[in-house]
């Protein structure tokens, strides 16, 4: 089962920024459920706000997923160049990661 708490997503407004990132390699991403994802690379992923525990990006062209006794879709909620867990959209709920996992990414130009 994934562990979950509330979260309330405060969207960012569109902005002439660059809010979108993309991956320079592969990161594998160790659930506490047991189950792997992997963040592609070259995948592109867009800010769409913050939760208080970070950031919010949603996959651009794509759903990404997380499992535990359920599939859910995920968004990655970043801070410190770090993904510290997902915001589940469907649940507006926040899932976190009980280790940081390092991010290597770069803008999307």
């Amino acid at each position: 089962m994934i562990s979950t708490s509330p979260a309330h997503l405060a969207l960012v407004q569109p902005s002439t920024d660059n809010n979108r990132i993309q991956f320079q390699s592969e990161v594998p991403v160790k659930l506490d459920t047991g189950y792997t994802r992997t963040l592609r690379e070259k995948s592109i992923w867009t800010r769409i706000g913050q939760v208080p525990q970070g950031d919010v990006y949603r996959p651009f062209g794509t759903i990404f997923t997380i499992e535990g006794r359920q599939v859910h879709e995920a968004y990655l909620v970043v801070k410190d160049r770090q993904l510290v867990g997902f915001y589940l959209p469907g649940e507006d709920q926040y899932s976190p990661l009980s280790t940081a996992v390092p991010l290597t990414f770069g803008e999307v130009e």
